[in-house]
């Protein structure tokens, strides 16, 4: 089976985890389907698209270079499932072949856990905190700049984490 080296959404080169590449063969016909592991981040970023150029780099040097549906797959890992119609399924020798009644599937979430896309790519979220404190706190953390208050936090959170943790 033909691995993915590279994969490319809209020129833009992204970090994959895992993937599998392979051939879906249904009543209807066949489709080219890519599923990948990825960061949160890049999940967040394609999850309102419903169409992308992908671009894919296999490891037997062959490019596929296609307009692709992108469909986000919930549970697990942050996973993108990228797909597109094929008319003609020959200049697709060497990938795996899946069929409707088929019991193999790839299983790409497989030995990598969250923590580890974490460090790769650690998504950053927005927060609202309603807080009652004396107002002299209130008064200084009004005069703060929000970048020096957001370090303030993350620190003061990952300290107690290893506080509470040892």
């Amino acid at each position: 089976m033909v691995g993915v080296k590279t994969v490319k959404i809209d020129g833009e080169c992204i970090y994959i985890f895992n993937s599998a590449i392979y051939l879906f063969e249904s009543s209807t016909g066949f489709t080219l389907e890519l599923d990948i592991i990825v960061s949160e981040v890049t999940v967040k970023k394609y999850k309102k698209e419903e169409t992308l150029i992908i671009e894919i780099e296999l490891e037997d040097g062959r490019n596929i270079h296609s307009i692709m549906h992108v469909k986000i797959l919930s549970g697990g890992l942050p996973q993108l499932n990228l797909f597109c119609e094929l008319a003609d399924i020959q200049e697709f020798d060497g990938l795996h072949n899946v069929t409707e009644n088929d019991a193999w599937f790839p299983n790409i979430e497989e030995g990598i856990t969250l923590e580890e896309i974490r460090k790769v790519e650690m998504p950053i979220e927005e927060v609202s905190l309603k807080l009652k404190l004396p107002i002299d706190q209130v008064e200084w953390l009004k005069s703060q700049k929000k970048r020096q208050l957001n370090e303030m936090f993350q620190e003061f959170i990952y300290d107690n984490w290893k506080k509470n943790n040892s």
